[in-house]
C-alpha cells in the first residue's frame, strides 16, 4: 500500500470517529435533559404518587390502619369514661396502643369474626320475625 492510501483511511477512520463522537454527545445531552427532568421535584412527587395510588394493597391497609386507629381509640374512651384517674389514663393509652396494633396486624380475622357476628345477628332476627308471622 502507498502513502496516499494509508492517508486516505486514516481520514476516513477519523471521520468516522468525528461522527460518532456527535452522535454519543447528542445521545449524552437526551440522558442528561431525561435525568434533570426527572430530578425536577414536581416530578419525583408526581411519580411517588402515582406509584402509591398504584398499588393494590393500598386500600387495605390504609382501611386497616383507619379501623386500628378507631377501635383504639374507642376502646380508650370506653375504659376511661368520664374518669380523671391518672392511673386509668395510663391504662387506656396502653389499651389503646394494644387494640390499635392488634387490628393493625389482623384485619383479616377480624373482618371475617366481624362479618361472622353479622350474619349471626341477622340471621336471628330474620328468625325470630318469621316465627312471629305464624
Amino acid at each position: 500500500m502507498s502513502y496516499t492510501n494509508h492517508t486516505l483511511l486514516l481520514k476516513n477512520q477519523i471521520q468516522f470517529l468525528e461522527v460518532e463522537q456527535t452522535i454519543k454527545g447528542q445521545e449524552l445531552k437526551e440522558q442528561f435533559y431525561i435525568l434533570y427532568e426527572s430530578l425536577k421535584p414536581l416530578n419525583i412527587l408526581l411519580r411517588t404518587l402515582k406509584d402509591v395510588t398504584s398499588s393494590p394493597n393500598l386500600i387495605d391497609n390504609l382501611l386497616g390502619t383507619t379501623i386500628g386507629l378507631a377501635s383504639g381509640y374507642l376502646s380508650k374512651k370506653i375504659f376511661i369514661g368520664t374518669s380523671g384517674n391518672l392511673l386509668r389514663k395510663l391504662i387506656g393509652s396502653a389499651l389503646q396502643f394494644g387494640v390499635t396494633d392488634a387490628v393493625r396486624q389482623h384485619p383479616d380475622s377480624i373482618k371475617s369474626v366481624g362479618q361472622f357476628i353479622l350474619q349471626h345477628l341477622f340471621r336471628k332476627k330474620e328468625t325470630n320475625s318469621t316465627t312471629r308471622a305464624r
